[in-house]
């Protein structure tokens, strides 16, 4: 149904980008300037309706549905409330880290434990909070934007920094493709904003490594965590040490 007023919601753009209104359309369809208003305000246009209006402004419907997702808005953030929604069900919080990383329902089916039943209904939620769009044919699109980020000191953080971190680093690090470094040193403040810009290119290297990889089989494929963490810091137990100003 989402998709369908935004299809509408685009025919209509493209017919006041174009200088058509109402009245052209409904001499073209041969229908009441009134049952046109009513079709397109209750997004009920029937398919060969909706071809005879883009054959009539000179534009293919693989283009107007093109047209109709550029206008869909993306989420950046969630607000504090739905992110405590989605740590309150494992089941939950482990389908949207899934599906942010381009899973598909199959891939989840086949790794997972749930029924195609249980999998819809979580991606029912997830498509509430915005988060996604679930299409026909087990297709699911991303409705985030590429700055989307979990609110600072907001519920996930927190959850990261009290389960999911310590979880992470309470391992040896000798196993094969594993690796620990934690580097300290004294550094100026351009020599810290170097630092930033060296992370945000890792970040996008592995985000890069990450989407071409998608084109493997799940087999072929394996979970992987990288953490970049940086900040002026100085161990508390060497900070108590210090001489007294």
């Amino acid at each position: 149904m989402k998709q369908t007023k935004a299809i509408h919601q685009a025919l209509k753009r493209l017919m006041r980008a174009r200088g058509r209104t109402y009245a052209d359309a409904a001499r073209v369809l041969a229908l009441s300037e009134a049952s046109i208003k009513r079709l397109f305000s209750t997004a009920t246009l029937s398919l060969q309706r909706i071809e005879r209006l883009c054959d009539w402004l000179q534009v293919e419907v693989a283009d107007l549905v093109a047209l109709s997702e550029q206008h869909k808005p993306v989420v950046t953030q969630l607000n504090a409330q739905q992110e405590r929604r989605l740590l309150s069900e494992p089941a939950l919080l482990l389908v949207t880290f899934l599906v942010l990383n381009r899973w598909s329902e199959d891939e989840i089916l086949q790794a997972f434990e749930f029924s195609r039943p249980h999998l819809t209904l979580l991606l029912a939620e997830i498509e509430k909070l915005g988060l996604i769009e679930v299409l026909p044919f087990g297709r699911i699109k991303l409705r985030t934007a590429r700055n989307f980020g979990w609110r600072a000191d907001g519920p996930v953080q927190r959850y990261f920094a009290e389960r999911i971190l310590p979880d992470f680093l309470d391992h040896g690090f000798q196993g094969k493709g594993e690796q620990l470094r934690f580097l300290g040193g004294s550094v100026s403040d351009a020599g810290l904003a170097e630092l930033r810009e060296l992370m945000d290119e890792w970040a996008r290297r592995f985000d890069d490594i990450v989407e071409r990889d998608l084109a493997l089989p799940l087999a072929q494929r394996q979970g992987v965590g990288l953490l970049l963490a940086l900040r002026p810091w100085e161990f508390s137990g060497f900070t108590a040490l210090r001489r007294k100003a």
